[in-house]
């Protein structure tokens, strides 16, 4: 197998791993788990990203008549009191959370019993569910698509290290192209549209997931420029390819 056939595989696979890592790791993921009540196992769901249109519905599978369930939600990082909803259905209980604005959020968690037995899930904390607005498939796909295609050609042009006849010009141009399309207009518009505010990163605000794409194109710009003066090249882009990498580890910000 050529050597540069092996590179792309390896930037591909780096990065469905990467996209995976996220997913899994970001706080809009949805918590997962298993709680024991009287012996009988009961999974459970719990989304922590929904839009404002509409009420979010809870549902536990318990296969057990006997089960009764109460849900508790107050507003997120507020001192009110939780407000109790008890859960309708039989074997699988159900309740609703109600629709908030786009941005706020709220804790809940839920209770379950059978007769003097009581189990809470989840076990130790609340769940955070945070609201947006909608985002049209046609600006939401076209994000993801850029946004990631930059990390695999980022680590693809990082992999010129280990090439003896580099072709470090173009491919960090193509990097550069697409982390700015998925980033910026594209970024933009998701963000005006889910959240109400185009830009929430420096020097407008903290947010974490603007920030790192902002610091991930700064990088490699700078690193376009050396490889453009001929100035140690191949450091430069697998340095900025690192610093990418790095930055799609972080998880996307609440």
């Amino acid at each position: 197998m050529k050597k540069t056939v092996l590179f792309w595989i390896l930037a591909v696979l780096i990065t469905i791993a990467s996209a995976v890592y996220q997913r899994m790791t970001g706080p809009t993921y949805p918590l997962s788990g298993t709680v024991n009540l009287d012996g009988q196992e009961i999974k459970y769901k719990l989304e922590r990203s929904q839009e404002s249109s509409q009420n979010y519905l809870i549902e536990i599978n318990a296969n057990d008549e006997s089960i009764s369930g109460i849900l508790f939600w107050k507003k997120h990082k507020s001192n009110d009191e939780f407000t109790q909803v008890p859960m309708h259905g039989t074997k699988t209980l159900n309740a609703e959370l109600p629709a908030q604005k786009r941005l706020e959020k709220l804790d809940y968690y839920v209770q379950l019993s059978k007769g003097d037995n009581l189990v809470v899930i989840p076990n130790e904390k609340l769940v955070t569910i945070r609201f947006k607005d909608h985002v049209p498939l046609y600006i939401l796909i076209p994000h993801i698509f850029f946004m990631f295609f930059a990390m695999m050609l980022s680590t693809r042009t990082g992999l010129e290290f280990f090439n003896k006849k580099s072709n470090l010009e173009k491919l960090s141009l193509w990097t550069i192209i697409s982390l700015f399309i998925g980033g910026f207009p594209l970024g933009f518009a998701m963000n005006g549209l889910a959240f109400g505010e185009m830009w929430g990163g420096w020097p407008f605000g903290n947010d974490v997931t603007d920030d790192k794409t902002q610091i991930a194109f700064i990088v490699w710009i700078i690193a376009f420029y050396l490889v453009k003066k001929n100035k140690f090249a191949k450091i430069a882009v697998l340095i900025a390819s690192l610093v990418m990498l790095a930055v799609y580890l972080i998880p996307h910000s609440v």
